[in-house]
This record gives structure tokens, sequence and C-alpha cells, in this order.
């Protein structure tokens, strides 16, 4: 705490001249910062990120000797593994990234679906993740969505994108059944449904705020 002489004024944070006058002022009374120290927990994350990424080699390593020396199958250290570094990359851009939330949502899902296809591959390929997983994850983002517009309300157009970006995902799940990559086409094709009634829904009940989002955003 601070006090100008001039004004008879005391001030609480750290600056040292008066906001009125300009003069210097008189240190009355030590404080602590006012602000948080963003800084600090920065430092913090970045630590235990570092920590997290030391601990997840020490066990990849140890597993990687495990089933070098034992009749432990691969498959053990390769899952170990992605899901490690799955771990790693929640930390570094979802906690410590500075993309907004939606952006961190759908890269995460993304990469996700990504690491449980290479998984299947690792364990033989029986289908279950492009068959399953990878619609099971745009229905979540559907999910999230629709949770996301109800509780941001007065913003909720700017989901519009997100919900474009779910029906070409969608689609390209019925694409991959049409080329016999995908087996099983039901969750895909309740996948593609979804995404195009909430998008139809959100365009139609939206009204000209729907409209003026999406002519700002495509230009037109």
């Amino acid at each position: 705490m601070s006090k100008c002489r001039q004004c008879n004024i005391e001030v609480l944070d750290e600056t040292q001249r008066c906001p009125l006058c300009g003069n210097v002022l008189e240190p009355t009374v030590e404080v602590e910062n006012m602000y948080p120290n963003i800084r600090l927990k920065s430092r913090k994350l970045v630590f235990i990120s570092r920590l997290y990424l030391f601990t997840a080699i020490a066990i990849e390593i140890f597993l990687v000797n495990l089933c070098m020396l034992t009749e432990v199958q691969s498959l053990v250290y390769i899952i170990s593994g992605l899901v490690l570094l799955f771990g790693y990359i929640v930390i570094r851009y979802a906690i410590l990234g500075t993309s907004g939330y939606i952006a961190k949502t759908v890269v995460l899902t993304i990469i996700a679906i990504i690491m449980l296809v290479a998984i299947d591959f690792s364990v033989g390929y029986n289908g279950w993740s492009v068959n399953y997983a990878f619609p099971a994850g745009i229905l979540l983002i559907d999910v999230g969505t629709l949770v996301l517009m109800a509780i941001n309300n007065k913003n909720w157009q700017s989901y519009l994108m997100l919900q474009i970006f779910m029906v070409l995902c969608s689609i390209v799940a019925i694409i991959l059944n049409l080329v016999h990559i995908v087996t099983n086409p039901i969750v895909s094709i309740v996948a593609l449904n979804v995404s195009v009634i909430l998008l139809l829904g959100t365009v139609i009940l939206g009204g000209r705020r729907a409209r003026v989002e999406l002519k700002r955003r495509f230009h037109i």
C-alpha cells in the first residue's frame, strides 16, 4: 500500500505513481500483488507436463523391456504407448494450448479416433474402430455441441461451423461404407442423421441470426 501526500489518497496496488497527479507514491504498508501470478501458474503446468512426459517414457521403456524379456505380447507397449501419448497431447494442447475449446474438442476427438484405428490395426484389425468408434466420436461431438449451445445460448450461432464439419465427417463415414471399409453402417447412418438434423434445426430455428452467421463465415 502506498500514499500520495499531495492528493491524500491511498493506493492499494503496486504502482509507483499516483493515478491522479502522477507524483511518486510513498510506501506505507507492503502488500502482496493484487493480480494473479499467471506466469507462476504457467510454469507449474509446464513442469507437470514435463513430469508426465518423463514418467510416460519411463513406463514405456519398462514395458518394452518386459515384453522383450518375457512372453508378453508387444501389443502391451504399443497400446500403452498410444494411450500415454494421447495423455501428453491432452496436457500440452487442451490445458496449455491457447486454442479455443471448440477447436480443442474437435482436434482431440480426431486424434483419439486415429489412435483407436491404430490400436485396431495393432490387434489384427477387426473393424470396430471405423464401424463404431469413428461415428461414436461424431455423435459425442454432436451431443456436446447441443449442450454448449444450450449453455452459451446468447452466442449459439458460433457453433454452426462445427455442425457443418460434423456433417462432412458423417459423410466420410458413409463413403467408407460404400468402399467396404465400414462393414456395419448402422452407427454411421445414425451419426449422419443426427448431424444433419442438428444443423437443419439450428439453421431453421435460428432464422436471421443463423443466416447472417453463414454469410459471414462463407463471405456471401
